[in-house]
């Protein structure tokens, strides 16, 4: 047993705790969990918990249903929420086969994966996400259909009374209770909209961060009778939440992405990063913008990118190279505008890295940059500056993603095979949908 194993038994016996929750997400990123009483946590370290995989959305198939949770330490823990009546903690766990080998459909093995693939190339990934969703007065719908915001808070606005800053300053207090530290949080946009912004950490442990962090919203604003969503697009007038992520890539203490001499300092890797994310985005915006929803968000303004370009502090691009103080080389990063508030991190981190590596194995090269307005382009501009669209439903983008290699390489076949089934299976569920807009529209013109 190991030091990290020990501390865990130790911690478990010192603090009292009642319930170990074992956390793992399914092939879309929804958060499972089983608890475990405490005295069975030293056998799921040695042996694995078992349980059925089948009944998990992509995970196995039924002839093969049969898998192990192996709860990993180092993220052991205490739910601040449950408070000290029944201290429970919580630890997220691989997937592994009945021999004790990595389950090929468990999302965090095929980040690590990844991860794995850019460590023998000598790089070490860090990821800076800035996560929107909407506060809602509850779950519930108005009489017209719509949720309700539950604040009329517009952009940075600082007023008394306003709901959202006791409870953003609630979630960041348990966030870093639990180990995840936080760099912004303000309100946004959108009426009831928020961001928080995780401080960087290697894209594993982000991932995990961000898994935890959903958790904790929703804990919170249920405390506090509201309801928080991570939907893309709750609301047609207004902006959609999207998971803006800053990606940079170190060489033991050396930041590769920067380069003093060059334009921007963005070093040749850092550009040939970005080529390979702009040549390969659209066969993996159906990871990074899964839902049939996404798509409202992506094509329906409010600064979502939906076209592929890159631009030095140009909020309108795919891929957008921030400001930050020559001086400060380690700083130099990029970032993936693309996804949105309930991508699956794993998955999602996973395609972008990958594509970035194949980029950088390859020696893609880089577009130029636009300076321009994307948004403001008429459809003839874009295509005279060679603004190529991303897909525009989830239809089109299972399409791209079915004629990938490089996403079918970087998710694994039973992945890629389950999320594709996933994906086609909600696209067919919506087309076959009579929508409210539709009675509305033609009940009475035909």
């Amino acid at each position: 047993m190991d030091r990290q194993q020990e501390f865990v038994l130790r911690t478990i016996e010192e603090r009292d705790v009642r319930f170990v929750r074992l956390w793992f997400t399914d092939v879309v990123g929804t958060l499972k969990s089983v608890a475990l009483a405490p005295a069975e946590v030293e056998g799921a370290f040695t042996e694995g918990l078992g349980f059925d995989g089948s009944s998990i959305e992509g995970l196995s198939r039924v002839f093969e249903s049969d898998m192990l949770l192996k709860p990993d330490p180092s993220s052991f823990q205490i739910l601040p929420w449950r408070g000290e009546d029944e201290p429970t903690s919580r630890m997220f766990c691989d997937i592994l086969t009945p021999d004790q080998e990595p389950a090929a459909a468990d999302p965090r093995f095929v980040l690590r994966r990844q991860l794995d693939e850019a460590a023998e190339m000598g790089f070490t990934c860090y990821t800076h996400p800035e996560i929107e969703f909407y506060l809602l007065k509850s779950e519930e719908l108005d009489e017209q259909g719509q949720p309700v915001p539950a604040d009329r808070a517009g952009y940075f606005d600082h007023s008394a009374g306003i709901v959202a800053q006791d409870l953003r300053r609630q979630t960041v207090n348990m966030l870093e209770s639990v180990g995840i530290s936080v760099e912004f949080s303000h309100s946004e946009a959108g009426p009831g909209q928020n961001e928080i912004d995780l401080r960087y950490a290697d894209a594993l442990t982000t991932a995990d961060n961000i898994m935890t962090f959903r958790t904790i919203v929703k804990e919170v604003a249920l405390a506090h009778g509201k309801y928080a969503t991570f939907m893309p697009k709750p609301f047609g007038e207004h902006p959609g939440s999207g998971m803006h992520t800053h990606f940079s890539m170190f060489e033991g203490d050396t930041n590769v992405f920067f380069d003093p001499s060059a334009e921007f300092n963005l070093s040749t890797t850092a550009r040939q990063f970005i080529a390979g994310v702009l040549t390969h985005a659209p066969e993996f915006t159906a990871i990074t913008n899964q839902f049939v929803n996404s798509y409202k968000r992506l094509w329906g303004g409010g600064e979502a990118p939906s076209h592929i370009s890159w631009g030095h502090n140009n909020r309108s691009a795919l891929m957008r190279v921030p400001l930050y103080k020559p001086t400060k080389g380690g700083s130099a990063r990029v970032e993936f505008r693309g996804s949105d508030a309930s991508t699956n991190p794993y998955l999602g981190y996973a395609v972008i890295i990958g594509a970035g590596l194949k980029g950088i194995q390859e020696g893609y090269d880089l577009s130029e940059h636009v300076t321009e307005d994307v948004w403001s382009l008429t459809t003839a501009e874009r295509k005279a500056l060679g603004l190529n669209p991303l897909p525009s439903t989830l239809h089109d983008a299972i399409r791209k993603m079915e004629e990938s290699e490089l996403v079918a390489g970087i998710l694994g076949e039973q992945v890629f095979e389950n999320l594709l089934r996933n994906k086609q299976d909600e696209w067919d569920e919506y087309r076959i949908n009579v929508s409210p807009f539709e009675v509305n529209k033609y009940l009475g013109m035909v």
